[in-house]
């Protein structure tokens, strides 16, 4: 269902308020640079911190200004299982293609509550889901069996997986469990390489952001199988894969972002606070090693 390189989409801020002007104008440079889909509200987005309304209306102007170009994998994800369902809702009713759904963070239900948790979406969300299992920020690590139970249980609405636990081996357990039609999307930049050598679709990706057509290049080689030409790109983008973590996400990829987007504001919502000197002179150099300033 889905493939190639689907950036994360940092949200732009400006004087507190959701910039709107900059968004779309990010949405249209992300296709015409290659991107195939989009993730609006997801980590980098700064979810987070927004409330349920401009959540919401977030993922709804992404959606409108896609227009159909590309599909939109709407950030959905909450410990509160009726507040992901009211997501949801809303992503259906804008014209989402999936909703990207975490298990519920902080509460760490075990995986029966895991198991219902996506049950309830699953039955009532009106969306197909693709999960997202990042368990360094949710505790929660969705199992591998938890996974091909939904799978099963639940025929056509559980269609892929964000994989960011790092675990490259996951890749070939997952498709065992799930069957080979289950789209395997990477949750780290770092590793989407190997990711892609054992049986990966495609990458939702940070460095997206700031590298939209270097990153779309380096997917279409890893589909094509060209992999001398995947590990060229992989070096050249590696310094930027990790400059982007730095310092606490999204702040470093939002200095980038202002780095090489006239206009777009580095500004984050607390928590979040800028990165330090040296995260932004790690990204400056890997600017400039990617060849992107």
């Amino acid at each position: 269902m889905f493939s190639g390189s689907i950036p994360a989409l940092a949200t732009p801020f400006r004087d507190g308020r959701f910039d709107e002007p900059t968004y779309r104008a990010l949405i249209d440079w992300q296709i015409e640079q290659g991107s195939s889909a989009l993730v609006p509200c997801g980590t980098t987005g700064e979810a987070a911190t927004m409330s349920i309304s401009e959540h919401n209306h977030v993922l709804a102007v992404c959606i409108d200004q896609t227009a159909g170009r590309v599909p939109v994998i709407a950030g959905c994800g909450s410990n509160d299982t009726s507040v992901a369902l009211e997501h949801m809702h809303a992503a259906r009713d804008a014209g989402a293609a999936a909703a990207l759904l975490v298990p519920p963070y902080y509460n760490r239900p075990n995986q029966e509550g895991v198991f219902r948790h996506f049950e309830k979406l699953a039955n009532e969300g009106g969306l197909p889901i693709v999960l997202y299992n990042v368990p360094a920020r949710t505790v929660t690590d969705i199992a591998v069996e938890t996974m091909g139970r939904l799978v099963a249980a639940f025929p056509g609405k559980f269609v892929g997986v964000k994989d960011a636990t790092g675990v490259l081996t996951r890749v070939s357990m997952q498709r065992a469990a799930c069957g080979p039609d289950f789209c395997q999307l990477s949750g780290n930049d770092d590793t989407a390489l190997g990711f892609m050598a054992m049986g990966g679709r495609g990458c939702v990706s940070v460095t997206a952001n700031v590298a939209p057509r270097l990153c779309a290049d380096f997917q279409a080689a890893c589909e094509t199988g060209d992999y001398p030409a995947a590990l060229q790109l992989q070096d050249r983008l590696f310094p930027l894969h990790s400059a982007l973590f730095s310092d606490a996400s999204p702040g470093p990829v939002k200095y980038a972002l202002s780095r090489v987007r006239a206009g777009f504001s580095p500004e984050l919502r607390l928590p979040m606070t800028e990165p330090c000197e040296a995260s932004k002179k790690l990204v400056d150099a890997a600017l400039a090693h990617a060849g992107l300033v």
